[in-house]
């Protein structure tokens, strides 16, 4: 059985041959079902219309990357920490995809977005539902993308790097630990925070950000605080594209 391990993991299981954004659909899902569990994923490796942050568009080739969008309900997490669950989903992600890249430099570029050896291999965005206690939280994985298919000369792929992804082990692994933070999250926030820090490879780096106002913000990335807000410069920064400074 193909994804194996990830079923088991998966409060609810769906795989698609293709769709417009697995976000999306499982935003839809979750509205029309409100039983819909916990953990419930919809995965295709074929997404046409997917969305990354800030209203880009995410596309890929069919079958050169994964799509991965899993609901989470999270009643007990406090409204204070909840700024922290895009972080965990990337800390989640980042942790799976080092799992099967020994020797490369796996991290995260804050808020969530993966990379490798200083290239972005998986971006995050997290959406909330009409329940204020259910968010979804989608993954966009370059699996086997080819080196000169990547959309830009900061991407990365598992074959670009010359390796093989194994699908089912780095979504079980994912689901696994992004559970696990989400619940330490209900007990004790600054833990995740502690894993999220260690993780990020902007703090301590010279940034630019790009506001939603349209204005940019340059410094030094000094720390991440309580509410997961990027600190640049002293302000603290809640939304916007960073770009680390070569």
């Amino acid at each position: 059985m193909e994804f194996e391990r990830a079923r088991a993991v998966a409060g609810q299981w769906r795989h698609v041959d293709a769709t417009g954004s697995t976000n999306a659909d499982l935003v839809a899902a979750a509205q029309a079902d409100p039983a819909l569990p916990h953990l419930a994923v919809l995965l295709t490796r074929d997404q046409r219309a997917g969305r990354g942050r800030l209203d880009r568009v995410w596309q890929a080739p069919a079958g050169a990357a994964l799509a991965v969008s899993v609901l989470v309900r999270v009643p007990d997490v406090p409204l204070a920490a909840r700024g922290w669950i895009p972080l965990a989903a990337g800390a989640a992600m980042a942790a799976a995809v080092r799992a099967q890249l020994p020797g490369h430099d796996t991290g995260l570029k804050w808020p969530n977005d993966v990379l490798v050896d200083g290239r972005k291999i998986c971006g995050i965005l997290a959406e909330g539902t009409a329940d204020l206690a259910a968010v979804v939280i989608g993954s966009g994985i370059n699996t086997a993308m080819r080196a000169e298919d990547l959309p830009v000369p900061t991407a990365t792929s598992f074959s670009a790097l010359g390796a093989t992804c194994d699908e089912d082990a780095l979504v079980a692994d994912y689901l696994a630990e992004l559970d696990r933070l989400l619940t330490a999250l209900v007990a004790d926030a600054d833990a995740v925070r502690d894993v999220v820090r260690a993780l990020c490879l902007t703090i301590g780096r010279e940034v630019t950000v790009s506001l939603p106002d349209g204005s940019a913000l340059r410094g030094v990335a000094g720390d991440i605080d309580a509410e997961g807000r990027l600190v640049v410069a002293g302000t603290a920064v809640s939304a916007g594209d960073v770009v680390h400074v070569r």
